[in-house]
């Protein structure tokens, strides 16, 4: 008896045998499976899923629907392995708990996801050790570009980045002299920052300015810079005006910091704290012991952070453009990642400082 023809309107979501007999094997619906369920080829699945426009929106919500219906999971290590590259992009930060990074980190993934790329976040802690390590893991993994945070690394992170050939953008830091070996970067002076503010404070009349810095990481150091310059300038600096703790900068700190530096002889009249938080408990102290602001000692901070505006007086500062660092930093490794060159690979978006009542 002659065996009956396969019906020619049969559904193209029936999976063929040797489809069947993989995902039976492996126990994971396939792009192919997507594609078959779908009716289109499996790179148009991918570029869909990837998000890319060129892609018509029907097929687009045809490959939506198929992978809804199938529970299809994306594997990225068999594509990175069919890509040679990965769909991740990994990202140093110092520190998760201060919402500048988190503001940066933000901007980042906002900018990143529409172009198909997810991020690894590692956290360094503010150890060039740590940072090694975690950029050695995350090599492991083969992504496709880093966000690293400063220009300050160990040796052995250099070698690794330069070796990698991993397109990476530096965000937070510009250089301040011509560097052996170019670098993408985006961000802005930190000693032309710290600099400038300062020279409010002096504007203002104030003479005896101290710097209260914490943690002391680079960009800290380098806001010092700026301060201790414009004082120097003005003759009217002193190693005594410079209070610096390495524990990690809090409210607490902040708190502890005031009441320390007013304690000296002879007094200061105003001071510049290295990041808001600091500010912000010094603020809260001085309320709690009845010192006025700004008219016995203005209090300055840096960043911006959230509630400064809100302080009681409220707060003078730096404003830092970190969600714009974050966007940029992103869409100059999404031109690196691309094969292209950007326009420029330093890119300063400069700063702002923010007069306040507490100065």
């Amino acid at each position: 008896m002659p065996r009956a023809k396969p019906s020619a309107t049969a559904p193209t979501s029936v999976p063929t045998p040797a489809l069947a007999s993989r995902r039976r094997a492996t126990g994971r619906v396939t792009l192919s499976d997507v594609a078959q369920a779908a009716g289109v080829s499996p790179i148009t699945v991918s570029r869909a899923l990837r998000g890319e426009r060129a892609v018509d929106p029907g097929l687009v919500e045809r490959v939506q629907a198929a992978v809804a219906k199938l529970g299809y999971v994306p594997d990225p290590a068999a594509r990175a392995l069919a890509s040679q590259r990965s769909s991740h992009v990994a990202v140093l930060i110092p520190m998760l708990s201060n919402a500048l990074f988190v503001d940066v980190l933000e901007a980042v993934q906002r900018t990143l996801r529409p172009a198909g790329f997810q991020t690894l976040i590692g956290v360094t802690h503010y150890d060039e050790g740590e940072e090694e390590q975690l950029l050695r893991e995350q090599l492991m993994h083969r992504p496709a570009g880093l966000i690293v945070t400063g220009l300050d690394h160990s040796p052995g992170t250099r070698q690794l980045m330069a070796q990698s050939r991993v397109p990476c953008v530096h965000l937070m830091d510009l250089p301040t002299a011509p560097l052996a070996a170019p670098l993408h970067c985006v961000g802005f002076s930190q000693r032309e920052a710290g600099a400038a503010l300062t020279r409010h404070l002096l504007a203002q009349g104030r003479r005896r300015i101290a710097f209260a810095g914490a943690q002391l990481d680079p960009r800290t150091l380098q806001r010092l810079e700026g301060w201790r310059a414009e004082l120097q300038q003005a003759g009217l600096h002193s190693p005594t005006l410079e209070w610096l703790n390495p524990a990690p900068s809090s409210l607490a700190l902040g708190g502890q910091m005031l009441e320390q530096i007013m304690g000296q002889m002879p007094p200061v009249d105003a001071i510049f704290f290295c990041n808001d938080d600091l500010a912000q408990g010094a603020l809260l102290a001085a309320l709690r012991l009845g010192l006025a602001v700004p008219e016995r000692v203005a209090i300055a901070g840096f960043n911006d952070l959230t509630g400064s505006d809100q302080m009681s007086p409220p707060l003078t500062t730096v404003r830092t453009p970190r969600s714009q660092i974050g966007e940029a930093a992103a869409r100059m490794l999404l031109q690196l990642m691309r094969g292209e060159t950007p326009a420029s690979a330093r890119v300063d978006l400069g700063f702002e400082v923010v007069h306040r009542a507490s100065s």
